[in-house]
């Protein structure tokens, strides 16, 4: 059984950069590989859009009644989120109770400064996915017209919300999830393909909810 992403091709919206595992244009991974992933594709990762977001903005354009345009200027953290590592502070339990096996790390590096800090995560015969710290903010997600937010919503405290690239309709296979954390986020990027032989009747959405009610905890309050 093939394991694709069924939405647009994306490398028009990467930009350069590097990234570690599949990149959008390579062959299909199979089941039986995804053990041996260094990387996992996401259903999007946010680029050319937020790039152009960013550079419309530095370009000099100014609010009204502004005549200062640096207080305008929005920014990008120079790193993800220090203080949480996605790859070993996840909690024991939620680790167990999921049956996660961390597969390696998945770091991506993108024009403009958008990071991604994090770990490949395998449920044996079920989902898979990453979880990332990245300087990703959720006011950028809702800026990107390629995205479209599915769902708004709490965790633990902390704003939160559901998304998936814009012409992808049905999320029930492939979500996004980011929580809110200072100067970035948390991504919890989940495939829940019909071949997943445990997970397959389950919401991609619901996993990455039940995996971010899990994870919240234990990042530090300060972050």
């Amino acid at each position: 059984m093939v394991v694709t992403w069924p939405v647009r091709s994306r490398r028009a919206l990467w930009g350069r950069g590097s990234r570690s595992g599949p990149r959008p244009g390579m062959a299909p991974v199979r089941e039986g590989e995804m053990a041996s992933w260094s990387g996992v594709v996401r259903s999007v990762v946010l680029g050319a859009g937020l790039i152009i977001l960013i550079s419309a903005c530095n370009s000099g354009g100014e609010s009204k009644g502004s005549t200062n345009s640096a207080s305008v200027t929005p920014t990008i953290a120079a790193d993800v989120p220090v203080g949480f590592d996605a790859c070993k502070d996840l909690p024991q339990a939620l680790i167990q109770s999921e049956k996660l096996k961390n597969k390696g790390a998945d770091t991506t590096d993108r024009p403009g400064g958008f990071k991604w800090r994090g770990c490949i995560w395998v449920q044996s015969d079920g989902y898979f996915g990453t979880i990332d710290t990245t300087t990703i903010t959720l006011a950028m997600v809702r800026a990107n017209k390629d995205f479209t937010v599915a769902e708004e919503f709490n965790v633990g405290g902390r704003a939160a919300l559901t998304y998936s690239p814009s012409e992808q309709n049905d999320l029930k296979e492939h979500c996004l999830l980011s929580v809110e954390m200072k100067g970035g986020s948390l991504e919890v990027s989940i495939s829940n393909p019909p071949s997943a032989k445990l997970t397959a009747s389950q919401h991609s959405c619901d996993i990455a909810k039940r995996l971010a009610d899990g994870i919240v905890p234990a990042i530090p309050a300060t972050l």
